[in-house]
C-alpha cells in the first residue's frame, strides 16, 4: 500500500474526492479542509494499492495538481485493515510489477547526482580493486563491486534517455565521467606511492593471477553478463523489489576494470591498460543499451493499462 497526500485548492477538492472514490484500489480518504497553509487551500490524504497509483498520478496531473498543489506518495510498510486487503484485491494486477514512473524518474536524478559521496565510495571501491588485484583476491574484488556506487548514473542515462530528460542525461555524463577520473586517478597516485614505497612493481601485473586476470581481458561473456545485470537493475529499479541492485553490483566489473586502470597507469603496463580500458566501455555500455530496452518494454506493456483501470473519471 502507498500514503498519498495531495494539497490543494479549495475549489478542486470535490474532483479529487470524486476521483478517489470512483477509483479500485482506494482503501481510505480523508479531507482536511482549510489544513494547508501554503499552497493555500485543503490537504486530501488517501491509502492507495500500488498498482493504482500510476494512473492516479496521471489523472491529478491532468487536473494540473502538480501546478496549482502538491502530489506526495510514500510507501506504508504495514496496513492492518480490511478495507487494505480488498483495495489490494481489486486493483489491477500485482504491486511488485507495478510500475510509478514518476518515482522511477525522480529517483534516477537523485541517484545520478555528482556528490563528495559518491565520489568517496567510487575511489574507495576503485583502491580495493586495485588492491585486490595486487593480492589477486576474489573476495576484495566482489568487496569493491558492491562498494562501488555507479550504477546510479548509468541508470540515469537509461531513463534520461527513454523519457526525454536530457538534464538528466547530461548530468548521469558528468557524474560518470568526472566520477571515474578521480577515482582513476586516486588509484593511480596510491599505486604510484605504494611501488615508491616498494610494496608493489610491474611483476604484479606480468604475473599469473587465476582469481582476478578476467578484468583486463573482456570477451563475449563480458557483454552478455553486463547485459543481463543491466536488465535485472532496471526491473529493480522500477519495481517495489530492491534486494536484485546487490547481485547487479557483483555481476558487472565496472569498477574492478577502474582500479585495475588505474594500477597499469601506476605500473605503465600498456596492455593492462588497454584490455581494462575496453572491459569498462563494455561494462557500461552494455548495461545503459540493456536499461534502454528494458525502459522501452515496460513503457509498451503497462502503457496498455487504462489510466484508472475501472470507475468513472470526474466531472470536467
Amino acid at each position: 500500500m502507498l500514503h498519498l497526500r495531495v494539497t490543494t485548492p479549495a475549489e478542486t477538492t470535490d474532483r479529487i474526492v470524486s476521483l478517489l472514490d470512483g477509483s479500485p484500489g482506494v482503501a481510505s480518504i480523508a479531507v482536511l479542509r482549510g489544513a494547508s497553509v501554503r499552497p493555500e487551500g485543503d490537504v486530501v490524504l488517501a491509502e492507495l494499492a500500488r498498482e493504482s497509483a500510476e494512473g492516479m498520478i496521471r489523472a491529478l496531473r491532468d487536473l494540473g495538481l502538480d501546478r496549482t498543489g502538491t502530489i506526495a506518495l510514500e510507501p506504508v510498510e504495514t496496513s492492518i485493515s480490511a478495507a487494505a486487503e480488498r483495495a489490494e484485491d481489486e486493483a489491477p494486477g500485482e504491486g511488485a510489477d507495478a510500475v510509478i514512473w514518476e518515482q522511477v524518474v525522480r529517483r534516477a536524478d537523485e541517484d545520478s547526482v555528482l556528490s563528495k559521496t559518491f565520489v568517496w565510495f567510487l575511489s574507495l571501491a576503485a583502491v580495493l580493486a586495485a588492491i585486490a588485484i595486487v593480492l589477486d583476491s576474489a573476495i576484495l574484488v566482489v568487496g569493491a563491486m558492491v562498494v562501488g556506487p555507479e550504477f546510479g548514473p548509468l541508470a540515469g542515462l537509461a531513463v534520461g534517455l527513454v523519457h526525454r530528460r536530457f538534464s538528466i542525461v547530461r548530468q548521469s555524463l558528468v557524474t560518470l565521467v568526472a566520477g571515474f577520473t578521480i577515482a582513476i586517478a586516486v588509484t593511480t597516485v596510491l599505486g604510484l606511492l605504494a611501488a615508491w614505497a616498494g610494496w608493489i612493481d610491474a611483476a604484479v601485473l606480468t604475473s599469473d593471477r587465476p582469481l582476478t586476470g578476467f578484468i583486463w581481458r573482456p570477451d563475449r561473456w563480458s557483454f552478455v553478463v553486463a547485459f543481463i545485470a543491466g536488465i535485472a537493475g532496471i526491473l529493480s529499479l522500477t519495481s517495489a523489489k530492491s534486494g536484485a541492485l546487490v547481485g547487479v553490483f557483483i555481476s558487472v566489473t565496472t569498477v574492478p576494470a577502474a582500479g585495475n586502470l588505474g594500477l597499469a597507469l601506476a605500473l605503465g603496463d600498456a596492455a593492462e591498460l588497454g584490455g581494462a580500458a575496453a572491459q569498462l566501455a563494455i561494462n557500461m555500455t552494455a548495461i545503459v543499451l540493456a536499461g534502454i530496452l528494458t525502459l522501452l518494454v515496460l513503457k509498451a506493456t503497462t502503457g496498455r493499462l487504462p489510466r484508472l483501470s475501472a470507475g468513472r473519471r470526474p466531472a470536467a
